[in-house]
């Protein structure tokens, strides 16, 4: 899920401005001006980039380490070109970016979490690499929810880094226990309350799901799958105005404020921010809840558990497509050489030998299935849902979603440990925000 949960709102909303100041003063120019060979930006379609023993700078945030740090290490040891990579706490690194930024000293690439690229994209930090990326074999089969978040005006600026996915995790054993079918998870969100119920049913310490309810960043990654699945939007396409009280919304929020009047939900959800999250399930008490696919590599080695797309409330099936994106600054000097190292780490060598080796997920649809992942189908089922995942696009995405204090968590919490009687305003709190 990348940052989506940890990352702090008055800080979205201070580096937000700083970006747009930096824009507006033109300190970032939109393509990269410095390109020592090859036009500037996306100027060169050369599918490869230029190997010639260059040495380049990388960013990428702490959360992202394990996956940057195994790249750029397959990547050193393979080319002569040499990154040299910095890893930068998550949450100073939008500050370092802006700053870097309007001092004109940005990496050669640096990564973000997609759901801030346009953010940069909309600011000129990246540098325009639609021919490039146009020039990719495979560019259709590249994960379009990251594509689409960083195209700006009409070009492409970033690809996909590493993916996080939300998926539903569901305890096999707690499911034989309760006289369900292990090998048969919900595909509609009744069926999702009906075998919550059934594990909660089971007692003695066991409950039904779990949530982040005090969670805003838990809730966009993990409720509006539901929506999507059933065919509603969230947002509308600029990003500036919130359909967040539909029919279908609300009967997610029913769903959800069902758990919570029932006692199906697990102790502490009203309270959780997201911190410990992720904890609940691998204890083994839980039957069925919705959580960041990475997490699959940590679970114990004696849990028995089922992977499943989230389903909408009569079907369909979606995904939030988190993780980070990650192009070449606008004023890289380096461009082509910057490209090598993106090109190569989007073919199938990097993507099955390094990804898919490490238990991520994949950043193409047809290495879906791979020599790693066929070893262990829930990996597929995680990675075939990139092709009907969505990623939001809004520019005030961090100080509307994310903040503790933004309108989001508000309708959030009214909605579910509430009465719902306040959603259409909360609403429109949300599309106030997204307008600002």
């Amino acid at each position: 899920m990348g940052s989506t949960t940890r990352s702090r709102g008055p800080m979205n909303r201070l580096v937000t401005g700083a970006l747009a100041l930096l824009a507006a003063a033109g300190l970032v120019t939109a393509c990269g001006s410095g390109n020592d060979s090859g036009s500037p930006g996306g100027g060169t379609a050369d599918a490869k980039g230029l190997d010639d023993g260059s040495k380049l700078t990388m960013w990428t945030r702490a959360a992202t380490r394990p996956q940057s740090e195994a790249l750029v290490e397959a990547y050193n040891a393979g080319h002569k070109n040499k990154i040299e990579l910095t890893v930068v706490p998550t949450d100073d690194y939008q500050a370092k970016v802006g700053a870097a930024a309007g001092s004109r000293d940005l990496p050669d690439l640096f990564a973000s979490d997609v759901v801030f690229v346009p953010n940069y994209t909309s600011s000129g930090l990246f540098a325009d690499l639609t021919d490039r990326i146009d020039a990719l074999p495979f560019a259709d089969k590249l994960a379009q929810s990251h594509i689409k978040a960083g195209t700006y005006d009409g070009k492409k600026y970033v690809v996909p880094h590493t993916l996080d996915l939300s998926v539903l995790f569901y305890n096999k054993d707690l499911y034989r226990k309760a006289k369900l079918d292990p090998e048969k998870p919900p595909t509609t969100l009744a069926e999702w309350d009906a075998q919550a119920r059934a594990v909660d049913a089971l007692g003695s310490g066991v409950d039904g799901t779990f949530f982040g309810g005090n969670c805003g960043g838990c809730g966009v990654f993990t409720w509006w799958p539901s929506i999507w699945a059933a065919g509603q939007e969230v947002l509308d396409k600029d990003g500036t105005a919130a359909d967040l009280d539909s029919a279908t919304a609300r009967k997610v929020y029913d769903t959800y404020r069902g758990w919570v009047r029932d006692d199906i939900v697990a102790p502490g959800a009203k309270d959780e921010t997201g911190t410990t999250w992720t904890g609940v399930f691998p204890k083994g008490k839980v039957g069925v809840m919705p959580m960041p696919s990475t997490t699959l590599g940590l679970m114990p080695k004696g849990l028995d558990l089922g992977v499943a797309p989230i389903p909408g409330p009569d079907g369909g099936k979606s995904t939030f497509v988190g993780g980070d994106a990650i192009g070449i600054s606008a004023t890289s000097k380096k461009a082509d050489q910057a490209w090598n190292f993106l090109a190569w780490s989007l073919g199938e060598e990097a993507q099955v030998d390094v990804v898919a080796a490490h238990k991520d997920v994949v950043a193409r649809t047809d290495l879906a299935a791979n020599k790693y992942s066929s070893a262990d189908p829930r990996q597929v089922t995680i990675n075939q849902l990139v092709a009907v995942g969505r990623t939001p696009y809004a520019l005030k995405f961090g100080q509307t979603f994310n903040d503790p204090n933004g309108p989001w968590l508000t309708l959030m919490r009214d909605a579910v440990f509430g009465d719902g009687g306040s959603l259409e305003k909360d609403n429109q709190a949300v599309t106030a925000s997204l307008a600002d």
